[in-house]
């Protein structure tokens, strides 16, 4: 029971725990006020003979504190785009608020008739914090002129039950001016933790549409590389083909000439292609080490690597496969990871070159995405046309550690 909750927690990414961080603290925020309703309702009871107010307040302190948490969510559902009927729980509980409020404090005096004993005025208490519980909510749904207007409006729509009640107008206007600022404040609260939650989203979506538009500029590359390889030779392959046809028509002996040209051409645009390729396929190890740092650097993750004297008298082949472990490795530790820190060690053992990758930030309950583990199994592909081998050893609880070899 207890474990549930924290592989959850650590199964989240990090715009899901800060919503869940700050939806929270927004709750939070409901609770408070039953905890000092409740002490009210307790000086009720102590002051007065009779019960009435202080069972009447302990039932609208919990439907309040209820009624608000719904309204909290809805209302931070519809800051950040979702699908909520938060304008159902704002009338809710701004009906809730005014009634409760009128109901207490014009249960002030007993229900034999008493005048109230010298005691906290914890009527006044309950009704600001029917208020305050009010005005969270509208801070977050609503755009700020019409939350600072019913941040107004609700105690002033209160006012009349306290004249009622037999309290004075300076302190009744005293008890407004307070609790205007009070929901001011709490309304400018609730408010930038909605708004905080909203950035938290968009930074992550930044940051995917970031990556999508690398992907994207780097297709666009190879296409571009393409058109200017082929666009060209194709031409000119169709031109000559069509004029070896018409004098093939007419028996001139030059169609031979022009075939042999476009058998020509197509040898060349081959070649030029496997170059395209090959320059497209072919991962230089330095610079993926310092684009891998790079990328993590960006996304917050420090990335430590030491490839020694080693990485220069590699050959060429195996610098190109070990440049591909780390691009796939940084790419895992961005997709299915929240680490903070990086490893990327080179080594010569046994005659064999190793890299070594390790990061933390591993969650406990892995999330599955749709093709995961295609990039390992790739990596293994690889690394087996030269007769390499990749290993996942055990690591620490939390760490991810892949082994790459390659015979030198």
């Amino acid at each position: 029971m207890v474990r549930g909750p924290i592989r959850r927690w650590k199964g989240y990414g990090k715009p899901q725990r800060a919503e869940l961080y700050f939806r929270w603290s927004l709750y939070l925020v409901a609770w408070i006020m039953l905890p000092i309703n409740l002490l009210s309702t307790a000086s009720a009871a102590r002051v007065q003979d009779s019960t009435t107010v202080a069972q009447v307040a302990l039932v609208l302190s919990l439907a309040s504190t209820l009624v608000t948490l719904r309204a909290y969510r809805t209302s931070l559902d519809h800051y950040l785009g979702r699908p909520s009927t938060y304008r159902r729980w704002l009338v809710v509980n701004a009906v809730l608020t005014v009634a409760g409020s009128w109901t207490v404090l014009l249960l002030g005096p007993s229900s034999d008739g008493l005048p109230l004993h010298p005691g906290p005025p914890f009527t006044l208490v309950i009704a600001a914090s029917l208020v305050g519980a009010t005005a969270g909510p509208t801070g977050v749904s609503l755009r700020l002129r019409w939350a600072f207007l019913a941040a107004a409006g609700l105690p002033l729509m209160v006012s009349p039950a306290m004249l009622l009640a037999g309290v004075s107008p300076a302190s009744t206007f005293g008890w407004v001016c307070g609790a205007v600022i009070g929901t001011l404040v709490l309304i400018g609260s609730c408010r930038s933790f909605a708004w905080v939650t909203a950035v938290v989203w968009e930074l992550d979506a930044a940051r995917e549409a970031q990556s999508r538009l690398a992907v994207a500029e780097e297709r666009l590359r190879f296409s571009r590389d393409l058109h200017d390889v082929m666009g060209r030779n194709l031409t000119t392959i169709a031109l000559k083909s069509e004029l070896a046809v018409q004098l093939a028509r007419r028996g001139r002996p030059e169609a031979a000439e022009q075939m042999a040209e476009v058998q020509r051409i197509a040898q060349e645009s081959q070649r030029e292609v496997r170059d395209v390729i090959r320059g497209y396929r072919t991962a230089d190890l330095h610079a993926e080490a310092i684009g891998a740092r790079a990328v993590l650097r960006a996304a917050d993750v420090a990335c430590e690597i030491d490839l020694g004297e080693h990485a220069d008298g590699l050959p060429l082949p195996v610098q190109s496969v070990l440049g591909w472990v780390i691009r796939e490795a940084t790419t895992n530790v961005l997709r299915h990871s929240e680490a903070a820190h990086c490893l990327i060690r080179l080594r010569r053992e046994d005659g064999r070159a190793v890299l070594e990758l390790e990061n933390d930030g591993v969650p406990e309950v892995p999330v599955p995405s749709p093709g995961a583990g295609t990039g390992l199994r790739g990596l293994r592909e690889r690394l087996a046309a030269h007769d390499g081998e990749l290993t996942v050893p055990t690591a620490a609880p939390g760490t991810f550690r892949v082994l790459a070899a390659v015979p030198l």
